[in-house]
């Protein structure tokens, strides 16, 4: 990869296997969680409320992560 002047840029690695398995880890069981909620919720009669978490969700999560990227942008 290159920056804006042309010189190359080394990307970050991770350093140990065990950092990799942990991360892998962390991002299954967050993910596991993230699609369980909404199955147990409807499940036993929750369905609205997952839809208005979704909305809630949408609403307040755009604007945010529109600022983080206009923050990475310019940070670059």
């Amino acid at each position: 990869m290159k920056d804006k002047e042309g010189t190359s840029i080394e990307r970050e690695q991770l350093t140990s296997r065990l950092g990799f398995l942990l991360i892998s880890a962390g991002c299954a069981i967050g993910l596991g969680n993230i699609w369980r909620f909404p199955y147990i919720t409807g499940k036993y009669g929750g369905a609205a409320f997952v839809l208005i978490y979704l909305a809630f969700l949408v609403l307040l999560g755009l604007p945010i992560l529109v600022m983080e990227y206009s923050i990475g942008r310019g940070g670059n």
